[in-house]
């Protein structure tokens, strides 16, 4: 997809996405890190909704309205849904905070009431966390979970031999969409002369801990 390539020159553009040798939460020896959080500007962050937006779009995935997890999936339901409206999309949106209020509107929800199929807006999938709190707080309403959409698959193997992403797919029956996947980076990389010194480590930490595609 011409988008995903058009985020990860966005990505390396501003600094989220970075080569070299770094350690991951696994404690794996990474070539690459990504930090979503590095998108701190108003131009690269309304960029970067955009291409939520795109995904949404060209996945077909049907939904009723838009959840943001606390505390990256706030501000990327919010632009995402003013990036979708601008295409003539117009999503209700909601997110939580992680501490109940006694006050004012009270509860940990804000926006709108949770209803139909609410899909789920993050920046990555790592141990699945959010995901699971964010299914039960749309389960709970009564509504139900339709997807998860983030911003980069690493698509490598968690503790098993599924990935973070595999293991949402199975273990709630929704799907995930990804604006861009290691294969995307890999193929990014490959027609890159300026990065082409990083593709031997990326597709050697791939071979090694990556996912058997299915």
């Amino acid at each position: 997809m011409d988008f995903s390539r058009d985020f990860i020159t966005l990505a390396c553009r501003k600094g989220v996405l970075r080569f070299g040798a770094f350690v991951t939460k696994a404690g794996r020896n990474s070539p690459y890190f990504f930090n979503a959080g590095l998108f701190d500007d108003g131009a690269s962050f309304r960029e970067l909704c955009g291409f939520y937006a795109r995904a949404i779009r060209s996945s077909g995935l049907a939904c009723d309205m838009l959840f943001g997890p606390a505390y990256k999936g706030i501000p990327l339901v919010a632009g995402t849904a003013i990036r979708l409206a601008e295409e003539g999309i117009d999503l209700p949106f909601a997110f939580n905070r992680k501490e109940a209020k006694d006050h004012g509107e009270g509860g940990t929800l804000i926006g709108a009431p949770l209803k139909g199929r609410v899909l789920i807006l993050d920046d990555v999938i790592s141990a699945g966390t959010s995901v699971r709190e964010s299914v039960e707080i749309i389960r709970a309403a009564g509504a139900s979970p339709a997807g998860v959409v983030i911003a980069l698959d690493r698509m490598e193997r968690g503790r098993g031999e599924l990935s973070a992403v595999q293991e949402v797919g199975e273990n709630y029956g929704i799907p995930v969409i990804a604006v861009a996947t290691l294969e995307d980076l890999i193929a990014f990389l490959a027609d890159s002369p300026d990065l082409a010194a990083n593709l031997a480590a990326v597709q050697g930490y791939r071979k090694q801990y990556g996912i058997s595609v299915r």
